[in-house]
C-alpha cells in the first residue's frame, strides 16, 4: 500500500462561479457526489484522512530565521486558484487507484449538473529514505 494526498485548489475548474454563489441544489448535489465517493473509499479501507480548509482570509503565513521572533502574516495573497480547499489522504495499492480517486473527485458536479473538472493534483506521501532519492 501507498499512501497520496489528493490537493484540490480553488480553481473552480469550468465554472466561474464560486461555490457559495451555486444554487442550493447544485450545491446539494456536488456535496453528495463527494459524500458518497469518501463513503466508498472509506468502506475499502483506502480513506486516511479528508479535510476540507477554512477560506484564506483566515489563514496566515509565518517566516521565520530561527534569530529572531517570526514574522507573521494574513495570506496567503496568491491567486484564488492557487489556493489550497482541502486534501484527502488515501492509502492504496497503487498510483493508478489513487488517480482513479483524483478522477472520481474531479467530475463532482458543479453549476447545473454539469462536472467541473477540477484540478486535483496527486502527490505519493514520501516514505522512509528509499523516497529521499526520487528528487
Amino acid at each position: 500500500m501507498t499512501k497520496f494526498m489528493l490537493l484540490m485548489s480553488m480553481d473552480g475548474g469550468n465554472t466561474d462561479i464560486p461555490m457559495l454563489e451555486w444554487d442550493e441544489a447544485d450545491f446539494k448535489a456536488h456535496m453528495q457526489h463527494l459524500t458518497e465517493g469518501m463513503d466508498r473509499i472509506r468502506e475499502s479501507g483506502e480513506l486516511v484522512e479528508m479535510n476540507a480548509l477554512t477560506w484564506p482570509k483566515h489563514a496566515k503565513v509565518v517566516r521565520a530565521t530561527g534569530v529572531n521572533a517570526p514574522v507573521l502574516t494574513d495570506g496567503p495573497f496568491a491567486e484564488s486558484k492557487e489556493v489550497l480547499a482541502g486534501y484527502t489522504i488515501v492509502d492504496v495499492e497503487s498510483e493508478e487507484r489513487a488517480l482513479e480517486i483524483a478522477a472520481w473527485q474531479s467530475c463532482a458536479p458543479g453549476p447545473g449538473g454539469v462536472p467541473l473538472e477540477q484540478p486535483i493534483e496527486v502527490r505519493r506521501i514520501m516514505e522512509g529514505d528509499t523516497d529521499l532519492h526520487d528528487f
